[in-house]
């Protein structure tokens, strides 16, 4: 029931986000699944606030919230997690990323990003 309650609200706000980017404030909400070979983990529902600004090349963002990690056969739980980053534009077309990112429970979890956009 709280499953389906939480995915349906997170449903309607991505719905209802506006599809152009704005520096400022921001809503993200966000699942993410998990699975090995046939066998489904479970997966983390995240409610984030956040905000993102950034000048010429260099851009940020910030953001968290409330967690709901949902393992599979397992009782739902809700926990905090944040993350942070930015990016560097170092090239007409082409940008360098990262995040670090974390979620509290039994044992502090975190987790890191470090990518390549190329824009064509």
């Amino acid at each position: 029931m709280i499953k389906s309650l939480v995915l349906g609200a997170a449903a309607t706000a991505v719905a209802l986000a506006p599809t152009h980017a704005l520096a400022g404030p921001y809503l993200n909400p966000e699942f993410n699944g998990a699975t090995v070979g046939d066998d489904y983990l479970g997966g983390v529902l995240n409610i984030d606030v956040g905000y993102e600004g950034g000048q010429g090349a260099y851009s940020w963002f910030i953001q968290g919230g409330p967690a709901v990690v949902m393992p599979d056969g397992a009782e739902d739980e809700v926990e905090f997690a944040g993350k942070f980053g930015g990016a560097v534009q170092v090239a007409e077309n082409v940008s360098v990323y990262g995040e670090l990112s974390g979620i509290t429970g039994d044992e502090f979890s975190w987790g890191s990003k470090l990518g390549l956009k190329y824009a064509f």
